[in-house]
């Protein structure tokens, strides 16, 4: 039995509701078919449950390496040498404590925050705000700027290693983990402008004049109205800006002197060179290196996917 409640519009007609033999209603849907219960929202994986089943077995072979870089860390040197393939039990947390304390990690790990968040910062903000100016602005110089940021994404920024090596030489930021993130924001910029500016310019324009209208100015009109509506996509900057500059080991092996300012993956190489034989260690310091990253992707994996699948849908 179909039922149409009475004061609604020939377009509200097509949402029909649907009695079920429990005396339940729920919506049919447009074709006047029911839907199933409990189902709302959800949608059949691409491929079918043949794409599923591949999926899930290629994520459990991607994840072999993981699980025994993991279990490898919590059992002593002894054992892994004679048994490589045991497993970690009792858990032993010898190799964290020296690769911690003796292997200097603590002091890598900071570095490595204060330069990716630092650089990871910079970065986004700036690139936030330019994008909003190049998105709104009108002016044929604003597409000018913007040819001019996107240009630099044709530049492989490793290939600019030997300028901005006697650039840094010459303003004195030559071992400075300031002078690295700047270099690390500066070259991220690209990417972000062109991420965020295609954002920016499917927000309706009628949202900034109804802030005017309400006495807001540019600045919060900005900051309270704008950004909160491309949070998705400047998270999705921001992760995809982190992973790299974490990983990165080329700009400070030949930027940073000093070995109280190396970052994780410098520090792990030092290490690695001299334990080359402690692998309980080794494996520990992999895992600390491991660690921020995955931490990362759980947490804003679901502004990952919301930025993404937004960029597709526009």
């Amino acid at each position: 039995m179909s039922v149409v409640p009475a004061g609604i519009g020939a377009a509200d007609e097509r949402t029909d509701v649907t009695s079920t033999p429990e005396g339940v209603l729920t919506p049919s849907g447009p074709s006047g078919r029911r839907g199933p219960r409990g189902t709302r929202g959800r949608q059949k994986p691409v491929g079918g449950r043949t794409a599923s089943v591949l999926l899930w077995v290629y994520a459990a072979f991607a994840l072999i390496p993981l699980l025994l870089m993991v279990s490898s860390s919590f059992r002593s040197n002894g054992d892994l040498i004679s048994d490589p393939l045991g497993a970690p039990w009792p858990l032993s947390f010898d190799a964290y404590r020296e690769a911690w304390t003796a292997g200097n990690f603590a002091t890598y790990f900071g570095n490595s925050l204060l330069v990716t968040i630092g650089a990871v910062l910079l970065s986004t903000t700036v690139s936030t705000m330019a994008a909003y100016a190049l998105a709104r602005g009108r002016s044929r110089i604003f597409r000018w700027l913007e040819s001019l940021f996107l240009s630099g994404l044709m530049l492989p920024i490793h290939l600019a290693i030997l300028p901005i090596f006697y650039l840094f030489d010459g303003v004195g930021l030559i071992d400075s983990r300031l002078g690295l993130a700047l270099m690390y924001g500066a070259s991220g910029v690209p990417f972000s402008i062109f991420v965020l500016t295609t954002f920016f310019r499917q927000l309706p324009a009628e949202l900034e004049e109804a802030a005017t209208l309400d006495g807001a100015g540019s600045w919060r009109t900005f900051w309270r109205i704008m950004v909160p509506l491309v949070r998705p996509a400047v998270a999705t900057v921001a992760v995809f800006r982190f992973v790299p500059i974490w990983n990165d080991f080329l700009f400070p092996l030949v930027l940073l002197r000093s070995q109280d300012k190396y970052t994780l993956p410098v520090g792990l190489t030092t290490f690695f060179g001299e334990n080359a034989t402690n692998y309980a260690a080794v494996f520990a310091g992999l895992v600390i290196t491991t660690i921020p990253l995955i931490v990362l992707f759980l947490v804003a994996t679901k502004q990952i996917v919301a930025g993404l699948t937004a960029g597709m849908a526009k």
